[in-house]
């Protein structure tokens, strides 16, 4: 066990490096409370090493990102990780801390959602040399691959990802005057003006958690849908059979502009959105109500979504 100063000095640099673990483990793994358990157990695992290490950083980085592979490997992860409606947790990024790390864009929902769809070594690989400037040695010994294999994982995992970068440069503003732009002609029944706002093609993904969820005889998608004709129509109607029932506030979610819909007092989903081009990539519609959690505060100003 070590000394209580090497604790003392142990817990001082954990907590200069705590935000920084959470972020890891939540890119990993998508759910912002066990990344906090996985970066908790690294402190534990910490707390009780023998020795010194070279890093201190470098040793929790390394110790999260294992906790985080060992995790996404159980079976309960795998059966997750398998849907094609899977979406990360949505949280308000002051509530969490996390609005300390330099490159926020990393946090979005449209990057956490293209890092779900790598493998975890992937993803492991990705995060550690790109955002931790590990190099491919240390990185191969700790995922259990060769340096080569490593170079390789983290080829394909930029090659994935090129896409949705594109998504990371519209400005906050612009991102908030297509959100309300869109829930203005949703709520309207406008449908060519929805099909206007998309992408031709464009991406919507509905998550409705592990059991689905059904609202006003709409059950959610368990498949992503394509198309801005498609998408358009599939929002409207819903929006229809929802009129009058539920509640919309603006929330900054993941850094960006979002909507949150209530049920009376209880949260009912979350609407994200991923622009570039001056038109909506994706829409990202979230109804997981065990991963609602997050949503922080409502936005001071609100949308106006009065028809003109």
């Amino acid at each position: 066990m070590a000394s209580r100063s090497s604790l003392a000095h142990r817990l001082e640099a954990f907590e200069s490096s705590r935000h920084e673990l959470v972020a890891l483990a939540y890119r990993m793994l998508g759910d912002l409370g066990r990344a906090e358990d996985m970066v908790q157990e690294a402190w534990l695992r910490w707390q009780a090493h023998e020795g010194d290490v070279d890093s201190s950083r470098a040793f929790l980085v390394t110790v999260v990102t294992r906790l985080c592979l060992n995790e996404l490997g159980s079976a309960r992860a795998r059966r997750e990780e398998s849907r094609p409606d899977r979406l990360p947790e949505p949280v308000d990024l002051d509530d969490g801390g996390l609005t300390r790390i330099e490159r926020l864009e990393q946090l979005s929902m449209a990057f956490l959602v293209a890092l779900q769809r790598l493998t975890p070594a992937e993803r492991a690989v990705l995060l550690l040399h790109d955002v931790f400037d590990f190099g491919h040695q240390e990185i191969a010994g700790l995922v259990g691959n060769s340096t080569a294999a490593c170079r390789k994982l983290l080829e394909r995992a930029r090659q994935s990802l090129a896409t949705e970068r594109r998504m990371q440069s519209a400005s906050r503003e612009e991102h908030r005057r297509l959100l309300e732009a869109f829930l203005k002609a949703a709520s309207g029944g406008d449908l060519q003006g929805v099909v206007q706002l998309l992408a031709e093609n464009a991406t919507l993904v509905t998550d409705g958690g592990p059991e689905g969820r059904r609202f006003a005889g709409q059950r959610n998608l368990p498949q992503p849908l394509e198309g801005a004709a498609r998408i358009a129509a599939f929002i409207v109607a819903t929006t229809q059979r929802t009129a009058g029932v539920l509640r919309v506030e603006e929330h900054l979610l993941n850094g960006q502009p979002a909507a949150v819909f209530w049920n009376g007092e209880q949260p009912f989903a979350a609407l994200l959105l991923a622009v570039a081009d001056e038109k909506v990539q994706r829409v990202y519609f979230h109804a997981d109500l065990h991963r609602l959690s997050r949503l922080g505060r409502q936005v001071d100003t609100g949308f106006d979504l009065a028809r003109p």
